[in-house]
């Protein structure tokens, strides 16, 4: 028999891949002792990239999130990974070095054993201080490799890589294939080169389903070395996202590797659960799209897990597009044709920008550059007119050194613009912010949190974490699953009267219980405000005031612990004894 090959679920990043939003800790914490009855996973990617800000957009706290889903996997002996983007940390630009720090502390505290370490310009000036400030954590640092395919990215050019970040301390190395375009032949020829000179070092495969090649590079690393393979499970397997799990080890098992067995029952349980999610909430926001395989995927190179992203900005601008093409008088797009357009401008903005790797967040600033160019050429501007800070960050050499050379004309265009070039390292462009944020959180008096852990949220999303407190994030969210679950009925051609009464039909009314008048607050020195929808109330809150004919201020109880989700009256209207007044969504039952 051959070697035994230790499967890794990506969890978080089936998620990433798929849609927009993750799991919420409650349904994390029902998966996971499932995921462990399994039986066949060594590791679990647990959290990392945009998991803490995804959690942070709908209003709820990454940290608890984190916490509550590593603890089944440590106590089951499982190893937990997450996803680290270097320079970036988890962000989508650079992050000060005190912060980067902190971070390792905070994830190691809260039961992450493995942080995969990359830079999306595969520099490894912005991998090395993060292998070694993961180790000084109690961190395993496993190094990553950005897979891609161009004429720069070698054999020669990866392992050359490699062996830099193996003698900075890494016992582990990632070839992360973020868009599956590794040519499986390539991969296994990388995989061996690495294996022959560092034996001891522990190679993990993450290649991305999309163009096709997946199951192939799985063979090919396998026979040539590798010891760990990220895998998927039903329902979101295959499609943009990654190999199942049962197709995996069925492959190697017949090639000989010795695999672990899967225990289906639990298996079955998982998949029945995840769906449960994806009904609940998560499905609103996940693009059919993303469940389909495509061999165009080959010659843009953008990777699996922006594709939710992708989709919804193509969403986006679509009408746009096709309102200025129908003034110009010019025949419209469908969204499939401005994909391909996407992908044809993608091709052509690559090489001109030095082959940056196609992953966050130089896949999406490549994206982003090609789409833009394609609003321009419809608008008859200059292509590369309308790139932001990042993106010029990303040119002039301050998040790294790119691959490739950059295009005269971009170099010309950086000239004109007054930019100026530079080749420091990164790092020293971000100076030291942590002081700044302590300052912040302590004028509102915020608690830093169990090991620090709120103090480095609000450093690494400052903006997010601000409107998660403020209960700005839960609002927007609640309105934006609303409108999301009213589209998807639409879709299914009912009416708007029948999408009201069916919304209505869910929550708890909050009635009138005298006749009178609607005043939302008294003794405010403000105006006096409707509730905000998502906003929280316990059954014995005044919900609001009806004033009496008489001149009684009566006070209308909500009745439900739970939050606002509509509100059918204004200041000021007259309604009569039982008129409906607002609805809540009950967050207790039993109430």
């Amino acid at each position: 028999m051959k070697k035994e090959i230790k499967f890794s679920l990506v969890y978080r990043d089936m998620w990433q891949s798929s849609g927009k939003y993750q799991p919420r800790l409650d349904q994390l914490v029902q998966i996971a002792p499932l995921i462990v009855e399994m039986g066949c996973f060594s590791r679990v990617e647990t959290n990392g990239g945009a998991f803490e800000q995804v959690n942070l957009l709908y209003g709820e706290n990454p940290n608890k999130a984190v916490r509550a889903f590593t603890k089944t996997f440590n106590e089951a002996g499982i190893q937990t990974h997450m996803l680290d983007r270097g320079l970036n940390a988890l962000r989508m630009y650079p992050v000060p070095a005190d912060v980067r720090k902190l971070m390792y502390k905070v994830k190691n505290a809260q039961g992450v054993d493995i942080t995969r370490i990359f830079c999306g310009l595969n520099d490894v000036r912005n991998i090395i201080p993060s292998i070694q400030y993961a180790k000084a954590a109690g961190m395993i640092p496993q190094a990553t490799l950005c897979i891609t395919f161009s004429p720069v990215h070698t054999v020669e050019y990866y392992t050359k890589i490699a062996d830099q970040l193996i003698e900075a301390g890494a016992p582990e190395i990632c070839l992360k294939d973020m868009a599956g375009v590794g040519r499986p032949e390539f991969l296994g020829k990388l995989t061996k080169a690495i294996k022959d000179k560092h034996p001891e070092v522990i190679i993990e495969y993450h290649g991305h389903s999309g163009p096709g090649l997946s199951m192939a590079s799985i063979l090919e690393v396998c026979e040539n070395g590798a010891d760990v393979i990220d895998v998927a499970m039903e329902p979101i397997s295959w499609g943009k996202v990654h190999p199942d799990v049962i197709s995996v080890q069925a492959m190697l098992k017949d090639a000989g590797f010795k695999v672990p067995e899967i225990d289906m029952k639990a298996y079955m349980k998982a998949r029945a659960k995840t769906q449960e999610f994806i009904d609940d909430f998560l499905g609103y926001f996940m693009n059919p799209g993303n469940k389909l395989m495509s061999s165009l995927l080959l010659t843009s190179g953008l990777p699996g897990g922006m594709m939710g992203s992708m989709m919804a900005d193509l969403e986006g601008v679509h009408s746009g597009i096709n309102l200025m093409l129908r003034n110009q008088g010019k025949e419209e797009l469908t969204i499939d044709d401005l994909l391909v357009k996407l992908f044809e401008e993608v091709q052509y903005v690559w090489p001109m920008v030095g082959y940056p790797p196609l992953v966050t967040p130089f896949s999406q600033y490549v994206k982003n550059i090609a789409l833009m160019n394609i609003l321009c050429e419809v608008k008859g501007d200059p292509k590369f007119s309308m790139m932001d800070k990042h993106i010029w960050g990303m040119i002039l050499g301050e998040s790294g050194k790119l691959p490739g050379k950059l295009a005269p004309e971009i170099v010309a265009l950086a000239k004109e613009k007054g930019y100026e070039f530079t080749d420091k390292d990164p790092q020293e462009n971000y100076p030291d912010e942590l002081d700044k944020y302590r300052k912040e959180m302590d004028e509102n008096g915020w608690d830093y949190g169990q090991d620090d852990e709120e103090l480095f949220e609000l450093a690494m999303h400052d903006r997010q974490y601000r409107d998660y407190k403020s209960g700005v994030a839960k609002e927007r969210f609640i309105q934006e699953l609303a409108k999301a679950k009213e589209e998807a009925l639409a879709d299914k051609g009912y009416t708007a009267e029948d999408i009201l009464a069916i919304k209505r039909a869910k929550y708890e009314p909050v009635t009138a219980e005298v006749k009178g008048q609607v005043i939302w607050e008294i003794d405010v020195d403000a105006d006096s405000l409707a509730p905000a929808v998502g906003k929280e109330f316990k059954p014995e809150d005044n919900f609001c005031y009806i004033t009496t004919s008489w001149g009684e201020h009566r006070p209308v109880k909500a009745n439900f612990e739970g939050r606002v989700i509509e509100v059918t009256a204004k200041q000021g209207d007259r309604v009569n004894k039982g008129d409906v007044l607002a609805y809540i969504e009950r967050t207790n039952k039993e109430n």
